[in-house]
């Protein structure tokens, strides 16, 4: 049997190399929103963060979602995502 290609993406925050996966992707829709895409198959630019609050905190203080998204990544998506962490670990 073929061993399958595993995706490989790097965290915006800590610059990791992981499994597409373990990460959390964060997407600007064509139309210029912002929001977390569980599936990791929504239409737009995305960006991916590890799902840990370090990361979150990280990514936010240095505006390193805001530049990967070229766009401003309201805090509403920040709080979402700690949300999220919480509730799976």
């Amino acid at each position: 049997m073929k061993t399958r290609k595993i995706p490989m993406r790097k965290c915006v925050a800590c610059q990791e190399m992981k499994e597409k996966k373990e990460l959390i992707r964060v997407v600007r829709s064509p139309e210029g929103e912002v929001f977390v895409d569980l599936t990791g198959k929504k239409s737009g630019r995305g960006a991916y963060l590890c799902n840990d609050t370090a990361c979150f905190t990280l990514a936010k203080k240095k505006g390193s979602l805001s530049n990967q998204l070229k766009v401003a990544v309201p805090d509403t998506v920040f709080e979402q995502l700690e949300k999220g962490s919480r509730s799976q670990g």
